[in-house]
């Protein structure tokens, strides 16, 4: 019983507290590391065609975890070297977009009557200062905004690492079944607890691919053919296929900053090709809704209104984080009810 009430304290608390990025992450790390060692123990028993030895054993579980610890890290570094290009052109390019919000006004005051074109700016000092102060009004919300997103990246990240360390501080290979191993009775449960939370999110994962996978094939579907079909045609189209592969990775929210980023790109080349992104991608965001379920649910032996029931209710909870989490938490629900034979 108190194994169970420390697991339903810590999932909560993860909720309240908004640690959700670091929960997901310590899933991810422990079994990214897990697997890398498994393909490294493979590629030693390949290359000296017999039993890997001990060293290549004790080796192989601490460089998994490095590169799993040290390859965002890389890929941070990466990305701030390249772009360092557009940081520098940022002023210019500032300068270009009040241009050309300056001259888009100006098209707009000349036909539109004259009493709704005086609400209008007349030019780039009147877009900036409005825009000066509509920043200066809610720097106060950007700050948090800012914080919160920090922080989240922090926990990922922190979460990365203790998946990672918890992976290799036990023995990888032939360790002892979880009952018969000398620890005391809580240890034990929590163990199981923590072995059908793994368990869970393993399927999850595994259904959250193929997920991405229907999307993306539905976007290219739509960047590649429709569009072309009504003479629109978006620039960096396998950039936003590529983008739309590893966005939908993440559950629900992945989607949404997918459809942004689409939506926004349709709309530098005309409102017409933004309105198309955007009606195609709210229809697909409500499919969501359903494929989620439906392959989330196969996977994990739940209904699909199950799914969709506890999906709905976690998002009014708590809110986008709720959604991601729905499936997760009651995938972990399930596989508990059914050890202890109680659905």
């Amino acid at each position: 019983m108190a194994s169970y009430l420390l697991m339903a304290a810590v999932l909560l608390l993860v909720m309240w507290r908004g640690l959700l990025p670091g929960l997901l992450c310590v899933c991810l790390g422990f079994l990214l590391t897990r697997m890398l060692t498994r393909w490294f123990v493979q590629a030693l028993g390949r290359v000296q065609r017999q039993r890997p030895s001990p060293t290549g054993l004790r080796a192989a579980p601490m460089i998994a975890a490095g590169l799993v610890m040290l390859l965002p890290l890389a890929l941070l570094a990466a990305g701030l070297t390249h772009s360092r290009g557009y940081i520098v052109n940022a002023p210019q390019q500032y300068q270009e977009l009040l241009h050309y919000m300056a001259r888009t006004v100006l098209e707009l005051r000349l036909k539109l009557p004259a009493d709704m074109a005086a609400h209008l700016p007349e030019g780039v000092a009147d877009i900036q200062r409005i825009i000066a102060s509509y920043l200066g009004a809610k720097a106060g919300a950007l700050a948090m905004a800012g914080r919160a997103w920090l922080a989240g990246v922090l926990f990922a990240y922190v979460g990365l690492l203790i998946g990672a360390l918890a992976a290799v501080r036990p023995p990888v290979l032939a360790r002892a079944p979880l009952d018969q191993q000398e620890h005391g009775p809580l240890t034990r449960q929590l163990r199981l607890r923590i072995t059908l939370f793994g368990e869970s999110f393993d399927q999850i994962v595994a259904a959250q691919f193929w997920i991405a996978s229907f999307n993306t094939v539905l976007t290219a579907l739509f960047l590649l053919f429709m569009l072309p079909l009504w003479g629109l045609r978006l620039p960096y189209t396998t950039v936003l296929i590529t983008f739309t592969f590893v966005a939908a990775l993440v559950p629900i929210v992945g989607n949404l900053v997918c459809n942004v980023v689409i939506t926004i790109v349709g709309l530098s080349v005309s409102p017409l090709a933004a309105a198309a992104c955007l009606v195609f991608l709210i229809l697909i965001h409500k499919a969501e809704y359903v494929i989620n379920a439906k392959v989330v649910g196969r996977r994990t032996q739940m209904s699909v209104w199950e799914l969709l029931s506890v999906m709905f209710v976690a998002e009014a909870v708590f809110g986008p984080a709720g959604l991601v989490a729905a499936p997760l938490f009651y995938a972990y629900l399930k596989k508990e009810l059914l050890a202890a034979r109680l659905v």
